[in-house]
């Protein structure tokens, strides 16, 4: 079982201000329309094949770029808790002693050191997303929430978002689910799309896979799904499911949530996205000092894809509202045998 950090954001209090630990702009996969994208630091789950380990704690953390690095020693000579040593090899940190005070960072004369996570304040963070503002009014475009899990900020989303609409700029939250419903129905009325991630139907193999049972999660999408048909908040649902090489990536897994979909949502849905496996993230592993049990994995094919969403097509739901994307290799003759096998591997 993969253990989860949770803390509140680390000089964050009190509210309103939140942990973010990037803003991606001209962003086109995070809801319609180009977008503002604001990735929040802190996630209630610990996936085994997270595309962005960055996020999964709520604190600040330092990563070291090797590429950057010119081994000037600098960094090594501020730090307060002599934490870091240069090596033949390159920069070692003890991250049992570094206590991510950032000055490191500050020193760094060629940008190696980065720490991430940075304390923004709401009119602060209103103020820059709404730079963007002609680029929605462009496109139909907006803001979307990501992390991390924003949602375990429920209080600044819930007032981040407010403040959005009376600027009349679409929200979108693109969540795991996972926390309190009280969050939920704290930033809900401000949100007019939820981009719902849904990873794994088998409970225990939810838990294997991302430290927590998928019960919350089911739950908390009932709800949404539950508004939606009262005519309130939010106007649009995405399904969103990492398809991923011996854990989601089966067809047992594709039916099963296809068949929950049909049961529970009635209609709501109006994309259900299988998202190819993404190996780009290694190198951010790296840098934190960490192992990706996916390492290896090459990308998934698109026969591999297409078939997979031959499956969500036939799972009970609309056909039209299933899509897949992402980026796949060429496909091998024994692609057809990829989904097949039940996942034997074991979360870190």
């Amino acid at each position: 079982m993969r253990v989860i950090e949770n803390h509140p954001p680390n000089g964050c209090t009190p509210h309103p201000q939140a942990m973010v630990f990037e803003i991606q702009r001209l962003s086109t996969e995070d809801g319609p329309g180009i977008r503002t994208t604001v990735f929040f630091k802190g996630c209630s789950l610990a996936c085994a094949w997270c595309h962005n380990p960055e996020s999964i704690s709520a604190r600040p953390q330092l990563h070291w770029i090797a590429s950057r690095c010119i081994g000037c020693g600098t960094c090594c000579s501020v730090c307060p808790e002599t934490a870091l040593t240069l090596l033949e090899g390159g920069l070692a940190i003890d991250r049992s002693r570094c206590t991510q005070c950032g000055q490191c960072a500050v020193e760094c004369p060629s940008t190696a050191l980065e720490l991430i996570g940075t304390c923004w304040r709401l009119d602060d963070l209103v103020h820059e997303v709404l730079k963007d503002r002609a680029y929605f009014a462009s496109s139909g475009g907006g803001v979307t929430a990501g992390g991390g899990e924003p949602g375990l900020q429920a209080p600044f989303l819930s007032a981040f978002f407010r403040t959005l609409k009376e600027a009349g700029i679409h929200t979108a939250v693109d969540t795991c689910g996972c926390y309190p419903r009280r969050a939920l129905d704290e930033f809900l009325p401000f949100t007019d799309m939820v981009l719902y991630d849904l990873k794994e139907i088998d409970p225990d193999r939810h838990l294997a896979f991302t430290g927590r049972s998928n019960e919350q999660i089911l739950d908390n999408l009932k709800a949404v799904g539950s508004r939606m048909t009262a005519g309130s908040t939010p106007q649009a649902l995405w399904i969103r499911t990492p398809v991923i090489p011996d854990a989601t990536a089966t067809e047992a897994n594709i039916a099963g949530l296809g068949h929950w979909i049909a049961d529970h949502l009635k209609g709501a849905v109006t994309r259900w996205e299988l998202c190819a496996f993404n190996n780009l993230c290694r190198d951010k592993y790296l840098r934190l000092d960490r192992d990706w049990p996916f390492k290896a994995h090459p990308l998934l094919s698109p026969t591999t894809m297409e078939r997979l969403a031959g499956i969500a097509r036939r799972s009970g739901v609309d056909p039209d509202i299933v899509h897949w994307s992402g980026s796949t290799r060429m496909p091998t003759e024994t692609d057809d045998a990829e989904t097949d096998q039940p996942t034997q591997a074991t979360p870190a």
